[in-house]
C-alpha cells in the first residue's frame, strides 16, 4: 500500500479511516459503506437494478446466488456436526457409534490411534474340548532344569510346555536350578501358582507335580547320562525335536533335557506353538498372590508421592559390575578404576581379555555399534532430552549400580525424585521376600510392568519381557528403547548444540516406545508378540 499511490479497492486506506489526522478528509460511515458497494457492484453489475440486463438474466443470476448461499450453509452445518458428533465404527461385527478422540503427543503413553489395530488373542478359549490323551497314552515325561535368574527361568518354562506339545509328552514340574550367579535355592511353588499353572493348560499339555511314583530312582534325572538329551542346539526347529528326542522319550519313557536355555526357536515352529508359548507367558504364570499384592502396594506408593494421583516412569538400570565387565566397553572413571576393572576381567574373562591390547578397539566399536550400557548419566540427558520435567517420579530396578553413589550422581542431579522398592517399603515389609533371591525380582517386575513409561539402558530377558507383556495388553504403555547407537555419536559430537541434540533425541525415539511392530525372520518373540499372539481388532 505504501507502494503504491491508489489503494486497493477491497482494503480500507489507513489514512481515511483516521479522525485524529487534519490533513486528510474525514469520511463518515455512510461514504464509506457507499463505497464498498460500489466495488461490489463493479465485480457483480447484474446486481444492480438497470435496464440493460433482461429480467431473464437476473432470476437466473438471483437463483444462482441463492443456491450457492443454501450449498455454503449445509456444508457448513454438515461439516460442524460431523466434528462434534460422534462417528460409526464397528467392534466385533457390530456397528456402533465411537467417540472422537482429538490427542495431542504425549510424555506417557502412546497415540490411541497407532495403539487400537491390534488385540491380545493367546488366552485360553473358555468351554474348549481337550483332546488329550490320558497319562498313561502320553508319549512319555520330559523334565527340565529352568537355569538362570527369574527372567530367564521363565523363558524355559514356556518353552518347556511348547515341547511338551510337540512331542505330545507329559510335563513334570520344571524345576528352578540354582545359578552361580543368583545363587538362590528358590522352588516354583515359591515363585509362582501352580494350581493355575496346570488347570489354565489342562487343555493344552499334560502337566504332574513330581516324578511319578513307579520310578523309584529320582536322582537318575538329575546324574544319569542315559537319561538325559543334551544334543540339542539353541533355537532348534519344532521338527529336531520330532526326529531327534521324541524317539529317546518313547523308549526310556522319562528324560531329562538339560541344558534347556533358548533351545526351541521362533520362526521354525508351527505358530500355534508359538501362541501356547504366550499363553504360558501371559496367562498361566501368575505370582503368588503375596507377590501380587506387594507390588500393588508399591504401585500405589508411586503413583501418590506428591499427594495427589501422579504418573511414574520405571527405570531398568543394568549398571551393574559384572554388567560393565561383561560388556568389555571403555566408560569414564579414573585410572584406578580402569585398572581395577581390567583386573576384574581378566580374572573372570581370561580367554576374551588376552593381554588386552585389543580391547580399546573393541570398545570403540561395541560403543559405536550400541552395544554398550548406558551410563546413568547418559540416560539422565536423554530423557531431560525428551521433556521429561525434574519432578518426574522414577522408580529404579537395578542391582548395585557399579560406581556407587558417585556414579548416579549426574541422574539424581537432573531427576531427584528416584526411589527402590527398599526406599518405599519398610524391612519389616520386605523381610518375608529375602529369602528368595527371585522374589525380590519378581517385584522389580511388576511394578515396572504396571509403570506409566518403562525406561530399559541395556538388552536382557527383564527387560524384553517387560517390553513384550506391555505390548500384548495393548501398545498403549510407551516402553522406551534408547538408540544406544545413535546416542554414541551425539554424545561423541562435541559441536552438536543442545537444540540439535533434542531434535535428534526426539525424532529418532518416536517409533521406539512400544508400538506395534510387524514380525521378521528371527525376530524375538518375547520382545514383540504381535503376529504369533495378537489379532487384528
Amino acid at each position: 500500500m505504501k507502494r503504491d499511490e491508489d489503494a486497493s479497492p477491497l482494503i480500507f486506506n489507513d489514512h481515511v479511516l483516521r479522525d485524529d489526522d487534519d490533513d486528510h478528509p474525514r469520511h463518515s460511515f455512510r461514504d464509506r459503506y457507499r463505497s464498498f458497494w460500489s466495488q461490489i457492484y463493479s465485480f457483480f453489475p447484474f446486481l444492480i437494478d438497470d435496464p440493460r440486463f433482461s429480467q431473464h438474466g437476473s432470476r437466473i443470476s438471483l437463483l444462482l446466488i441463492v443456491f450457492v448461499a443454501v450449498a455454503g450453509l449445509i456444508s457448513f452445518f454438515s461439516i460442524l456436526q460431523r466434528l462434534n458428533s460422534p462417528y460409526l465404527c464397528k467392534k466385533d461385527g457390530i456397528v456402533l457409534h465411537c467417540p472422537r478422540v482429538k490427542e495431542n503427543p504425549s510424555l506417557w503413553e502412546n497415540p490411541f490411534s497407532a495403539t487400537t489395530s491390534w488385540k491380545p488373542c493367546a488366552e485360553r478359549r473358555d468351554g474348549g474340548i481337550s483332546d488329550l490323551p490320558p497319562e498313561n497314552e502320553t508319549s512319555g515325561y520330559i523334565f527340565i532344569h529352568a537355569e538362570g535368574g527369574l527372567n530367564q527361568q521363565r523363558i524355559a518354562i514356556c518353552n518347556a510346555v511348547a515341547v511338551a506339545k510337540i512331542m505330545n509328552a507329559t510335563l513334570i514340574l520344571p524345576v528352578l536350578k540354582q545359578d552361580q550367579i543368583w545363587k538362590d535355592q528358590t522352588k516354583f511353588e515359591d515363585i509362582f501358582d501352580v494350581d493355575h499353572f496346570i488347570d489354565y493348560l489342562k487343555d493344552d499339555v499334560r502337566i504332574v507335580r513330581d516324578i511319578p511314583g513307579w520310578f523309584t530312582d529320582k536322582s537318575e534325572l538329575f546324574t544319569s547320562i542315559r537319561r538325559t538329551v543334551k544334543n540339542i542346539p539353541k533355537y532348534a526347529p519344532a521338527q529336531f525335536y520330532i526326529d531327534n528326542v521324541l524317539p529317546r522319550v518313547k523308549e526310556k519313557k522319562i528324560m531329562a533335557l538339560k541344558p534347556f536355555v533358548d533351545r526351541l526357536g521362533y520362526d521354525n515352529v508351527p505358530p500355534e506353538i508359538n501362541r501356547l508359548r504366550c499363553r504360558v507367558n501371559y496367562h498361566a504364570l501368575k505370582f503368588l498372590p503375596e507377590i501380587e499384592q506387594m507390588a500393588n502396594l508399591l504401585v500405589s506408593r508411586m503413583r501418590n508421592r506428591t499427594g495427589s494421583p501422579n504418573p511414574y516412569m520405571a527405570l531398568h538400570l543394568r549398571f551393574e559390575k559384572g554388567m560393565v565387565g561383561l560388556s568389555f566397553c571403555d566408560f569414564v572413571g579414573t585410572r584406578e578404576e580402569k585398572a581395577k576393572m581390567a583386573e576384574y576381567r581378566q580374572k573372570e574373562w581370561p580367554r576374551r581379555y588376552k593381554n588386552g591390547s585389543h580391547l580399546w578397539q573393541l570398545a570403540l566399536q561395541k560403543r559405536k555399534e550400541g552395544r554398550c550400557p548406558l551410563e546413568p548419566g547418559e540416560v539422565a540427558v536423554i530423557l531431560r532430552a525428551m521433556g521429561y520435567p525434574k519432578e518426574t517420579q522414577i522408580y529404579v530396578a537395578s542391582g548395585q549400580v557399579y560406581g556407587g553413589q558417585n556414579r548416579m550422581a549426574p541422574l539424581r542431579n537432573m531427576f531427584p525424585n528416584l526411589v527402590t522398592k527398599e526406599e518405599l517399603a519398610s524391612k519389616e515389609e520386605l523381610a518375608g521376600f529375602r529369602k528368595h533371591v527371585t522374589s525380590l525380582a519378581a517385584l522389580d517386575f511388576l511394578v515396572c510392568l504396571k509403570s506409566d513409561v518403562f525406561v530399559m539402558t541395556h538388552g536382557g530377558n527383564f527387560a524384553k519381557l517387560i517390553i513384550g507383556a506391555r505390548r500384548y495388553m495393548g501398545h498403549r504403555q510407551k516402553s522406551i528403547k534408547p538408540d544406544k547407537g545413535l546416542m554414541s555419536k551425539s554424545f561423541g559430537d562435541p559441536y552438536m548444540g543442545w537444540a540439535t541434540f533434542v531434535e535428534d533425541v526426539v525424532v529418532t525415539h518416536q517409533t521406539r516406545t512400544g508400538l506395534p511392530e510387524e514380525t521378521f525372520p528371527n525376530y524375538d518373540l518375547w520382545e514383540n508378540p504381535l503376529t504369533p499372539c495378537m489379532c487384528k481388532a
